[in-house]
């Protein structure tokens, strides 16, 4: 018998309102019965959307007693679940749990709303102290000490239920990351945040488990200063789909959704779905974004994530450091480098691995530790940030009107029109005013040109490989659509005319031939481009068809 169709639990971030609501729910409670059995402290990092704070409204819930929101069938209603809703499925922890032990739960999160002044902070951890001692039934005796209300609320939470207490933050870093671009104001916002985790330090008599989650993942010197048995499960591979879909998650959890878009005549091509939405990795199974999935009943593959809340602050950042896009593609960086993020420091890697941009590819062992090699996740990702960027890698309106003429560069690679391709180019280059250049440092670093040139083909949504390597070097790019491979060698020269040199080296090393007589290449075509680094425009567009 199919299984039956459920609400799509977009937005929804409580376990109650999901099991009683009739929505689909993905089972993670096998895990949360190994995180209680495994360990007390824990730290998870996590994208934005990624069901983090689901995951801890659930473990919530577990940990006090609610044993109904976990049972299915008769088992529920004997517990009192409406028999309206009772079909829904039983959860693993129905029946691997004590439900016997009820722990007061004391709840934190910072997901809500912007705090922009310590004050803020402050006024918002009191509040939320004290709602949770009216909650459990305790009383605070200095509700205007942060830190020592929190304190005591662990210690009378545990005395007055008998049990130890369970501390769940979730989004901690929220404040901090709200603020990156006021460095003051993210710097008191640690301290206030350094000044509340600190707490936790040395309860073991009194807390049975904590996690905090969060998107980023801040040195334990700077904001857990002395928290040095929080466990980070991160890059645990045992909980690498603690957050996101599985492959087998679409199959069985979400398999009706599937089944009614058939039978509605809008099939989902499952192929597609994972191109535009998986490949993110914690560990050795990749995960979909769960918003996305979600989404599908629109029926439409667009940018859903990527939509709702990329913070201009990470264009302007990138913009900034300079940082040469068609590295998005493939980069190196160590877990120390990984765990670089701080206010007063923070590596382009991390800053984009953590926030969801770039995921690992490649976990490699070496004699100096473990190496990991980011790409960009899937073709949401890749599509959408390479569009932000070149809007914000050019002046305005210029950058909007580069993505508007996106669709003659489109059918240009298409038909292999290397003249449409050129003047498109040209045109992009020279439209930049001369004064815009020397007011922009993005403009004055040597990979400006290539950046814009991948960043606008790669929104395209055709087929990128940036720094394509073959058995004589790399090429700078190339980029594989409706048969055609285009071979790009980006050259910037000193003088006002093209020297040919970019394709001299592209024929010099043959960078093309693997592409040709390759499965689904019918022609490759190589193309030099040089800029001249005073006239700031395209001096040398060289063109080989083979």
């Amino acid at each position: 018998m199919a299984a039956p169709r459920r609400k799509l639990p977009i937005g929804i971030q409580t376990l109650r309102d999901i099991r009683d609501g009739g929505y689909y729910y993905v089972d993670k409670t096998p895990q949360v019965a190994r995180l209680a059995d495994s360990g007390k402290y824990y730290f998870l990092s996590r994208p934005r959307r990624f069901g983090k704070s689901l995951l801890i409204d659930t473990i919530a819930q577990a940990f006090a007693g609610q044993r109904a929101l976990f049972e299915g069938g008769e088992a529920a209603v004997a517990l009192g679940v409406d028999p309206a809703v009772a079909n829904r499925p039983r959860l693993f922890l129905a029946e691997h749990w004590d439900w016997g032990r009820h722990h007061p739960v004391i709840r934190l999160s910072f997901a809500g709303g912007r705090l922009e002044q310590r004050s803020d902070l402050e006024r918002s951890i009191r509040r939320q102290l004290r709602d949770n001692a009216h909650r459990l039934g305790v009383a605070l005796s200095d509700p205007d000490d942060v830190a020592g209300s929190f304190d005591e609320l662990i210690t009378r939470a545990a005395e007055a239920h008998g049990q130890q207490a369970v501390v769940l933050v979730d989004e901690y870093d929220k404040p901090i990351l709200d603020n990156l671009e006021a460095p003051e104001v993210a710097r008191a916002m640690r301290e206030g945040l350094r000044n509340l985790y600190s707490v936790i330090k040395g309860r073991d008599a009194d807390v049975r488990f904590a996690m905090l989650t969060g998107v980023s993942k801040f040195s334990k010197v700077s904001i857990f200063s002395g928290l040095n048995n929080l466990y980070d499960l991160t890059l645990d591979p045992a909980y690498g789909a603690l957050c996101g879909y599985t492959e087998e998650d679409l199959d069985t959890v979400f398999a009706p959704e599937f089944e009614a878009a058939a039978a509605e005549g809008q099939p989902l091509d499952r192929a597609e779905v994972r191109r535009w939405y998986n490949g993110y990795a914690w560990g050795p199974t990749s995960v979909y974004n769960p918003f996305d999935v979600l989404l599908l009943d629109k029926r439409q593959y667009r940018a859903h994530w990527f939509e709702t809340g990329t913070p201009t602050f990470l264009v302007q950042w990138l913009q900034r450091k300079g940082f040469f896009t068609p590295r998005l593609e493939q980069l190196w960086a160590s877990e120390a480098l990984l765990s670089a993020f701080d206010v007063d420091g923070i590596e382009p890697e991390a800053m984009l691995w953590q926030t969801g941009y770039l995921t690992i590819r490649e976990h490699i062992i070496t004699p100096r530790g473990p190496m990991y090699t980011l790409a960009l996740p899937n073709h949401e990702v890749r599509t959408a940030l390479n569009e932000a960027l070149t809007i914000a890698w050019l002046p305005q309106p210029l950058g909007h009107q580069a993505q508007g003429a996106s669709m003659r560069l489109y059918q240009a690679l298409a038909q292999g029109d290397t003249a449409v391709l050129k003047a498109h180019f040209e045109r992009l280059f020279a439209s930049i005013p001369h004064d815009w250049y020397r007011a922009n440092p993005i403009a004055q670093y040597e990979g400006y040109f290539a950046s814009v040139c991948y960043s606008h083909l790669a929104s395209l949504g055709v087929e990128i490989i940036a720094e394509d390597v073959s058995n004589e070097g790399q090429c700078d790019l190339t980029v594989k659509h409706a048969g055609t491979a285009w071979v790009f060698e980006f050259k910037v020269v000193d003088g006002d005319q093209g020297t040919g040199e970019a394709l001299r080296q592209l024929q010099a090393k043959d960078y093309a031939a693997k592409h040709r007589g390759a499965p689904g290449v019918e022609r490759v075509i190589e193309v030099g481009v040089e800029f001249s680094r005073t006239r700031r425009q395209i001096v040398g567009w060289d063109v080989r068809s083979a």
